[in-house]
């Protein structure tokens, strides 16, 4: 996915020429919502409580590790969650399961990075009506199916929508092509939860409620060498070294600022459009002691990297209120 437009930062000349199409957008969107909702066109349930993770702009916000939190603290709960993800930047073609040993030029990067993660089943599709009823088929136990993105999937019924939303995501406020929002602002009142990825505006607090919001972080562990997880090193154990970061996901800056305030000093800085399909090339040390990526990244370079190669993961900080709230409307869902 290539770097999003300087001008959907502001509302100037570069915006104003897109607006007539942003509006053409707008109207298509929202029609399509309405027929939705009226049942002109039709959605499917698959058997089981449905929760979407999604957000309302293009780019990255923190969903996939929200998708993990929330596996986790539903296995925790005793339930038996499924994952079912577009597979954006695979190969694939069709439905299919992702296995934390698949390759993510096929299904995809962050399907295999849930996989590998939740230890929960995982399938992948551009339909994913028809990739949660795969999943069910192959595995009946499960009880509750998470999407992660797929707001705008309508086709898919769902029961809870959780809207993960980064106020600087948000950009000019326009929708696309004008500005990165895939719908108006105004959508956010309509979930079930906002997660607010850093502080909101106070027009965005304005247009959520009834939705209760709840504050998350994205909180780094330590480093460990990719391909062996159990070696494990702290920033400060970079100093005195020459190290590259190297990150390819939407926002590349929140990975290099994290590594800023993690005290890692000094290191270049190299970042690459969200997906990027990497290359031995794309991660030589010339000239550099070790390179260090995101765990995203990180699934896509086991063939090809240098052992120098330490990978931060990140796990999403939320509230047990906010899971304590989704369960009891999820203990409330009627499966149909």
């Amino acid at each position: 996915m290539p770097a999003a437009p300087s001008f959907w930062k502001r509302r100037g000349p570069t915006a104003a020429f897109f607006l007539p199409l942003s509006y053409l957008f707008g109207f298509l969107a929202g029609l399509r919502r309405t027929l939705y909702d009226l049942g002109v066109l039709k959605t499917y349930r698959v058997g089981v409580p449905v929760v979407v993770v999604g957000n309302i702009a293009v780019g990255g916000s923190g969903k996939t590790p929200v998708v993990l939190w929330l596996a986790d603290r539903l296995v925790r709960a005793g339930r038996r969650p499924g994952i079912v993800s577009r597979g954006y930047g695979g190969s694939a073609q069709g439905c299919q399961a992702v296995l934390a040993e698949s390759d993510p030029a096929t299904s995809g990067d962050e399907p295999v990075l849930l996989a590998r993660r939740s230890r929960c089943p995982v399938w992948i599709g551009r339909d994913r009506v028809a990739a949660a009823q795969a999943l069910r088929r192959a595995h009946p136990e499960v009880d509750v199916i998470l999407t992660d993105d797929g707001l705008q999937h309508y086709r898919l019924a769902r029961d809870i929508e959780i809207a993960v939303v980064d106020d600087r995501q948000l950009g000019n406020g326009l929708l696309l092509p004008a500005g990165p929002l895939r719908e108006p602002l105004s959508r956010l009142a309509g979930c079930d939860m906002v997660l607010a990825h850093g502080e909101l505006s106070p027009e965005v607090r304005a247009i959520c409620p009834p939705a209760p919001i709840y504050r998350m972080q994205l909180m780094p562990t330590a480093f460990y060498r990719l391909g062996q997880p159990l070696r494990r090193r702290s920033a400060g154990e970079f100093e005195g070294m020459r190290v590259r970061a190297i990150a390819g996901i939407g926002r590349p800056e929140r990975f290099f600022d994290t590594l800023s305030e993690l005290g890692l000093e000094g290191f270049e800085r190299r970042a690459l459009p969200d997906h990027h399909v990497f290359k031995p090339e794309d991660v030589r040390l010339d000239g550099v002691d070790a390179i260090v990526v995101t765990e995203k990244d990180a699934v896509k370079l086991r063939a090809f990297a240098p052992e120098e190669t330490w990978v931060l993961p990140v796990d999403a900080e939320i509230r047990e209120e906010a899971f304590e709230y989704l369960l009891e409307r999820l203990n409330g869902c009627k499966a149909a």
